[in-house]
């Protein structure tokens, strides 16, 4: 009955419609499209008249897109809350700092409907995450494989933990995201993350999200991985170097943007912490496998680690035979967006001029270690892993092993708000 009760109202206000124009008979499905809208516009809404209803429909229409429907339309059907508007920083942003892809949650069973007050407390990944995920994840299997014994071109080795790894590495990159964003966010010196409860505009999530950061950045992703059983004290301890090396880009890079002075021992201690997320999916591998964690490993991997990122921060050129290439990085594009980077930190400290050469006793230092560590492996593996390395400097771009051949030190741009200033007018 209220189904032919609806068909009747409907009917009977395209009667009315129709008596006044508004009718379009070439497509009966706009006729009934508008038929509902106006059906919904008279209907009683608390203390709501006509007047503010239509004031409310000419401000909202502009701001209704197509991509805003389809959110709108996956999130009425999922019955789960998929983006938080970033009003702010005037892009879309997923609930945990993605850039704008549909967010699901992703783990155990029951209801998938959540309310306010526990909506931060869920683990959510959106599909940016997961793609920019990849680079690294497909790098994690090629150059970390082969410490656990395990085979990085068998589909069978990959798919069996691929679940937990894609979902862990897709959430650090949503909150990294956001955390650049709130570097950029900073007003006056002061840190968004201080101001969160200002920018929580027109119901977003903004200001809970980012309260996040003041307390605990990874509660989401604890909670999921103690409901799997994976959660160990390594495990939270590394996450906390993710949340300490996160406050300390915040710090370093508000600092470089007002020309305040940074300390060495800051920078040192951001670079030995920021290939968290690597040490992160280590240590869950040893977990999903049942292995105790081989310390030597670690530690080799870790100075490794510092190796890339300081690489990764520069312009690295490999020489082969009669070829000769060079890969660009991060530098120029950290400078433009003010992220953390090496080089950068080095500059401001040091000078332009003693700045290369500081930065050069860094690498041979770290260096001596990882030969060192090296020589202490297996012969076998140390000879994969070296393979490796070489396989992954050939094909360029980010990689988690030393990377082979000449270190050089791009120009440096010593004047960073003229630099930003002329790639923007560029554009």
């Amino acid at each position: 009955m209220e189904v032919l009760r609806k068909l009747e109202e409907v009917q009977r206000m395209l009667t009315f419609m129709e008596s006044r124009g508004f009718v379009r008979c070439d497509n009966h499905d706009s006729d009934r499209f508008l038929a509902n809208l106006m059906l919904l516009l008279i209907r009683p809404c608390g203390d709501l008249d006509l007047n503010r209803k239509c004031t409310l429909i000419a401000e909202t229409i502009p701001k209704i897109s197509l991509s805003f429907l389809e959110e709108a339309h996956l999130f009425f059907n999922a019955q789960v809350p998929l983006q938080a508007r970033n009003e702010v920083t005037g892009f879309r942003q997923s609930c945990v700092g993605g850039d704008g892809n549909e967010s699901l949650p992703i783990g155990g069973g029951g209801s998938c409907v959540f309310s306010q007050g526990n909506f931060v407390d869920t683990a959510l990944v959106g599909l940016d995450a997961v793609r920019r995920a990849n680079s690294t994840l497909e790098d994690f299997c090629r150059s970390y494989f082969m410490f656990h014994g395990m085979d990085e071109k068998s589909p069978e080795a990959i798919f069996k933990y691929l679940p937990v790894l894609v979902f862990t590495e897709s959430y650090i990159y949503q909150m990294d995201r956001l955390n650049e964003e709130i570097v950029n966010m900073s007003n006056n010196g002061a840190s968004a993350i201080e101001t969160a409860d200002m920018l929580d505009t027109n119901g977003c999530w903004t200001s809970k999200v980012i309260g996040m950061f003041k307390s605990d950045p990874f509660r989401p992703l604890t909670i999921q991985l103690e409901n799997l059983g994976l959660m160990t004290q390594r495990i939270r301890e590394e996450l906390w170097h993710g949340e300490e090396y996160w406050a300390l880009e915040r710090k370093l890079c508000s600092a470089l943007r007002n020309k305040e002075e940074i300390s060495v021992e800051d920078v040192m201690k951001a670079i030995h912490l920021k290939s968290f997320d690597y040490r992160v999916l280590n240590l869950l591998l040893y977990k999903l496998r049942g292995e105790k964690v081989n310390d030597l490993h670690m530690e080799f991997l870790s100075i490794s680690e510092f190796l890339v990122e300081v690489s990764d921060d520069l312009i690295t050129g490999f020489t082969s035979g009669q070829l000769t290439q060079c890969f660009r990085f991060d530098y120029e594009d950290d400078v433009i967006e003010n992220n953390f980077n090496t080089l950068r930190m080095f500059v401001r400290i040091y000078g332009p001029s003693a700045a290369p050469s500081m930065l050069a006793a860094c690498i041979s230092d770290a260096e001596k270690k990882y030969d060192n560590l090296l020589k202490a492996l297996d012969p076998q593996l140390s000879c994969n892993y070296e393979r490796r390395c070489a396989e992954a400097t050939k094909e360029g771009g980010k990689v988690s092993g030393h990377t082979l051949g000449t270190w050089n030190i791009p120009p440096l741009i010593l004047d960073e708000e003229s630099y930003r200033s002329n790639i923007s007018s560029s554009k």
